[in-house]
């Protein structure tokens, strides 16, 4: 069974003033987001948002702007503390962190990229990289070796005494990254990190970092407003809408049985070849029986998890059934 490194329960936040006297009132009386704002003047971040994320996962979050998918993220490592709710981190309650506890678990096992890296500028990329250990107190030996180390994951040699100035837009990214990956942690938190790029460069970055996810194991969760990104990236998929969770599942899940029309929308001009396998068209035809006398010897055979583009390929050189 896949340990669950990341869990939430129930978690609300409403920003402003009358928070608390808010969060009563939609536990009493069921109200709506836009209740809660023209009784108490405060804003509803997320609602009632719920979700495991497994070891060594991709844990996608989509939505549109102002959907709530920046303030539950930043939920994970408190930069925002929740209104109500249960968050666990590493089997951490994380709400019972003190000062110094919080600071080390962000420090030790948390690592968050955004979307505006936030380089320091008069430091190399090196130093931008090696940072956070200093931060740690490492000596600057081990710092650099290990900023070396991160830079050559991300393919960036020979740039370590640049400085963020002197780099392109998707080459700041992999600094961010590798700054991230620095202290080793456990779980990353990524926040459109690629939304500002240009496609090209977006796509090479999307491949090194499920390359780097798969090879360090990496528990992520990844924030995004692009379905085709999230579709390409994530293991599974929360899409959010007005600071709800409207469904959680797989690619394959979300574009071919969504929950609503508004996922049914979201899902509406995507390409089904590379997001449906051969056992869900099985599971279809679980009735089927081959003529009879007719041998399956000879057939084409193909494993379960084989794609829709490769099953049309297959499907068009040759009369004969595809045994899954």
């Amino acid at each position: 069974m896949s340990e669950d490194v990341i869990v939430l329960e129930d978690v609300w936040k409403i920003f402003g003033d009358r928070a608390k006297e808010a969060m009563e009132a939609v536990e009493q009386r069921g109200l709506s987001k836009a209740e809660v704002l023209e009784e108490f003047a405060c804003v509803v971040g997320i609602a009632d948002c719920s979700f495991t994320v497994r070891r060594g996962e991709i844990f996608c979050v989509m939505g549109l702007s102002g959907s709530g998918k920046s303030t539950m993220v930043r939920h994970l490592n408190r930069l925002i503390e929740p209104t109500a709710g249960t968050i666990s981190v590493l089997g951490k309650d994380m709400m019972a962190l003190g000062g110094e506890e919080l600071r080390a678990m962000r420090a030790m096992h948390i690592g968050m990229v955004f979307q505006h890296m936030a380089l320091l500028p008069h430091r190399t990329v090196r130093d931008n990289v090696a940072f956070p250990l200093q931060v740690r107190g490492e000596p600057k030996s081990k710092r650099w070796k290990i900023s070396q180390n991160c830079l050559s994951m991300v393919n960036l040699d020979g740039y370590e005494d640049r400085f963020p100035r002197e780099l392109s837009g998707g080459m700041q990214q992999r600094v961010g990254l590798a700054r991230a990956l620095a202290s080793d942690p456990e779980v990353l938190l990524m926040d459109e990190p690629f939304s500002a790029l240009d496609p090209l460069i977006r796509r090479q970055l999307q491949d090194q970092f499920m390359g780097l996810s798969a090879e360090l194991n990496k528990t992520t969760v990844f924030i995004t407003h692009d379905l085709d990104e999230a579709i390409r990236i994530g293991n599974r998929i929360a899409i959010m809408k007005d600071g709800r969770i409207v469904q959680i599942g797989t690619p394959e899940d979300i574009v071919t049985k969504p929950a609503d029309d508004y996922v049914k929308d979201f899902v509406e001009g995507i390409s089904r070849l590379k997001l449906v396998f051969a056992h869900s068209i099985m599971d279809n035809l679980s009735e089927y029986q081959p003529p009879a006398g007719e041998s399956l010897d000879g057939c084409p055979r193909v494993p379960h998890d084989t794609d829709l583009d490769h099953l049309i390929d297959i499907a068009t050189q040759t009369d004969r059934p595809i045994v899954v």
